[in-house]
């Protein structure tokens, strides 16, 4: 699989160290994130706006209602811009101005084309179902036809990307390693706390082994 090759918009210039133009290192953080940023201007002015998303082989999919202003614009053909970010780690250094955060983050430059055909736009509802919680959908009830057509599905290809990575220990300079505080790294990640039942949940129904196992890391 090659690697994505930088251009004007996705070469990484500041901290130039960090930028990953790997597609397995691209593709391992779009699957591991739930929700993107999506940017574009609207009417002559700039929206950013967080949405869902899912991924099939080098095409990102999102998805919305028919009546959205986001949709709606990029599939005229706006120019978009998509960002997904993980946070990995708080880093403490001994200096103020030298505290970061470990993170991965991908930007994605393009334009987005409606899925028209009906059984890509079925298959990418799946997907976006699966993407947030694997196996969910073959034991949901799947969407009606009215509920198609209320939906909108935009397919954006995975051309023009790249990835920004920070790892490791805080970078200090060499007079603050004597200062006598705490320094490191505080990692962090996603993680599911005890599932909730419906209210209106009968007797009986168990918590399915994909909610009680949750976890975005992917192996």
């Amino acid at each position: 699989m090659s690697n994505y090759v930088p251009t004007e918009r996705t070469q990484v210039r500041r901290l130039a160290k960090r930028g990953v133009y790997d597609r397995d290192v691209v593709y391992g953080i779009l699957d591991e994130g739930i929700v993107c940023h999506v940017g574009f201007i609207a009417e002559g002015k700039p929206v950013v706006i967080p949405t869902n998303y899912g991924r099939i082989d080098d095409t990102l999919y999102i998805h919305g209602s028919v009546v959205s202003r986001m949709l709606g614009a990029l599939a005229k053909g706006a120019d978009v811009c998509v960002t997904v970010t993980l946070l990995d780690g708080l880093v403490l250094a001994r200096a103020a101005f030298d505290h970061s955060v470990n993170y991965r983050s991908v930007m994605i430059f393009g334009k987005a084309t409606l899925v028209e055909d009906a059984n890509v736009k079925q298959e990418a509802l799946r997907l976006f179902t699966e993407h947030v919680i694997p196996g969910r959908w073959q034991e949901v009830r799947p969407p009606t036809e009215k509920e198609l057509q209320a939906t909108t599905v935009l397919a954006i290809p995975l051309e023009e990307v790249s990835a920004k990575v920070r790892t490791g220990p805080p970078i200090d300079a060499e007079a603050d390693y004597t200062i006598p505080v705490w320094a490191g790294v505080l990692p962090l990640q996603l993680t599911a706390s005890t599932p909730i039942a419906d209210q209106r949940l009968p007797q009986g129904i168990e918590v399915p082994e994909y909610v009680r196992k949750y976890s975005r890391k992917r192996g």
